[in-house]
């Protein structure tokens, strides 16, 4: 028995155009000649479709879609596909399932219901769903092929939140009882830095606890916030990889699945990615975020604010590899603050990579902006902007004109702004709302400082790979001090803690939920370092609800999985 699996590329809601990539991916698995082709979990109508599900319609479009696929595409090929499906088929508008269709010689021959459903981080599946209650085994050419759905098969593991699944049944275990001699799982399991090694384990665990081999595959692509790798593999019954597709790249993975066994289909050897390469994974993450993110949305071109400094640089090289140079524009905006450095760095930054660039000074806007609002504070009893040093209002008035003079290039050339900032910024509000945080894109929101400079790093080392002509971002946009310039002499750690201790008390308290004596002890930080810091993150949550949506990669990113009240006062264990 051939099997063939299709880690396809959905756009959500976009039933007939998902609906054309399943029935191509059926016809070429056809002509490869499989017997089986699965593709990713809710593959109709992507991942994931949040309310549309509670749109009137939506589900009813979903099964008529199915149907036409399964009836107009497989002949004598099973297709196994992804779609939301009524409990009930007479009433598609009651409770729903997150199913998986069989479809084979024009007819629906099973579905099955996933029976795990995750609700923690960006999960939320319990307000949509109903939880199967039954395995279910198809047979392919004499072959019995159990069905099963992500969560099924990582129970929580690959996520830390294998407790939520401590009394509920083991559904690998059940379909191996049912007489399941290959196990396929469709997932759409979001990508975290590290995970697709978990994934692996885990599968490679089941199949040799039951000695039954287990097809895993993911969707592909970047769906709002969310990165799927495409990663499509399976672990033989010994729990050995016997043939993977590389993660990013799509396609299809044919496997010779039988008797003797499961092994690679002649030109479809093992990938030679046995290990994962962080940085690589977080390049193509990143790459294929925003190309999907503007595409999706209907954009082709996008804009950057160069500083000349790390952030911009890397945001410019990755919107230069997802989209083409050609599609990119920088913008250097400076002010009276602006080293020479961080001009010239930018102007090499824009040849390194071939993109458009133009330059707007900011000083005649301040200068206006400055006239107009003086007599009004003067009123107000207070002092001219810039009249001290530092002056908040002067460094932030600086950063809106930047933010205004960004989305007015915009909306006359129908360019999506990239934000530039990063984690650690905006975890503690280093960032000006209307400011630098405008934008429809914010790439690095959750790539702390540390992972800026390295991937910036791998990326140098590794241009030829990444598809530049030579190493892209220069030396002195990565050794400089990082500095927002928006006051003389102004550097990042005048009020901030060095990065290394900034990112640490960062991760221990938003991506591992420590209170500040176990960060303390976990990071050997100062304890009022500590507690200073925790207070800027809760107190800058008002400005992350208003940012950019952001590129999620790390297992708690800000956003829709970390759901932070902004006003609150609980100050945690001291």
């Amino acid at each position: 028995m051939l099997l063939a699996l299709c880690p396809i590329n959905p756009t959500i809601g976009d039933l007939a155009g998902n609906a054309a990539l399943i029935a191509s991916g059926i016809g070429a698995a056809r002509a490869a000649g499989a017997d089986l082709v699965v593709f990713p979990e809710l593959a109709l109508c992507g991942y994931p479709p949040r309310d549309l599900l509670l749109q009137h319609g939506f589900i009813e479009a979903c099964c008529a879609w199915a149907d036409r696929i399964g009836i107009e595409h497989t002949g004598s090929i099973t297709a196994v596909f992804g779609t939301p499906l009524p409990v009930d088929p007479h009433h598609p508008r009651g409770p729903i399932a997150n199913s998986l269709c069989a479809y084979r010689d024009g007819a629906r021959i099973a579905f099955y219901d996933k029976r795990l459903l995750p609700t923690y981080d960006v999960f939320d599946e319990d307000r949509y769903f109903n939880g199967g209650l039954t395995p279910r085994v198809i047979d392919i050419r004499g072959v019995r092929v159990g069905l099963s759905i992500c969560e099924d098969l990582w129970k929580g593991e690959d996520a830390g939140f294998a407790a939520h699944y401590a009394d509920s049944p083991d559904p690998v275990a059940e379909l191996v009882s049912a007489g399941a001699q290959l196990i396929v799982s469709p997932s759409a399991s979001p990508f975290v830095m590290g995970k697709a090694h978990k994934h692996e384990s885990i599968v490679r665990a089941h199949a040799a606890k039951h000695g039954v081999p287990v097809a895993s595959l993911n969707q592909l692509g970047g769906n709002d916030e969310l990165l799927f790798d495409g990663h499509a593999f399976i672990a033989d019954a010994r729990g050995e990889i016997a043939a993977a597709l590389s993660r990013w790249k799509g396609g299809m993975l044919l496997i010779d699945a039988g008797e003797s066994g499961v092994r690679p289909a002649p030109g479809h050897a093992p990938s030679a990615e046995a290990k994962p390469n962080t940085y690589a994974d977080l390049f193509e993450a990143l790459r294929l975020g925003i190309a999907d993110y503007l595409r999706k949305t209907g954009f082709t071109r996008a804009l950057v604010g160069l500083s000349g400094g790390i952030d911009s640089a890397l945001t410019a090289a990755l919107a230069a590899a997802a989209l083409g140079p050609g599609n990119v524009t920088g913008v250097l905006m400076p002010s009276r603050y602006s080293s020479g450095h961080s001009i010239s760095d930018a102007d090499v930054l824009a040849d390194r990579l071939g993109i458009r660039r133009i330059t707007v000074p900011i000083e005649d806007g301040v200068g206006g902006l400055r006239r107009a609002i003086d007599p009004a504070l003067g009123e107000l009893g207070g002092t001219p902007l810039g009249h001290t040093l530092p002056d908040l209002a002067e460094e932030n008035l600086q950063s809106r004109i930047r933010g205004t003079i960004l989305m007015a290039i915009s909306n006359r050339t129908g360019a999506m702004v990239l934000t530039t900032g990063n984690k650690s910024e905006l975890a503690v509000g280093y960032c000006t709302l209307y400011g630098d945080m405008n934008g429809g894109l914010a790439v690095l929101s959750d790539v702390t400082k540390g992972h800026v400079y390295a991937l910036s790093e791998w990326i140098n080392a590794n241009f030829d790979s990444c598809g530049f002509a030579s190493a892209p971002i220069p030396r002195g946009s990565i050794d400089k001090a990082p500095s927002a310039e928006l006051r003389p002499d102004q550097t990042d750690q005048d009020s901030l803690p060095p990065y290394p201790v900034l990112d640490a008390i960062l991760a221990a308290y938003v991506e591992r939920r420590m209170s500040a004596p176990e960060i303390v002890a976990a990071t050997g930080a100062d304890r009022s370092t500590v507690h200073r810091i925790i207070r800027m993150i809760d107190l800058a949550e008002y400005k992350r609800k208003q940012a950019a949506i952001g590129l999620k990669v790390t297992g708690v990113a800000f956003g829709s999985g970390r759901r932070y009240p902004i006003a609150q006062r609980w100050p945690g264990p001291t």
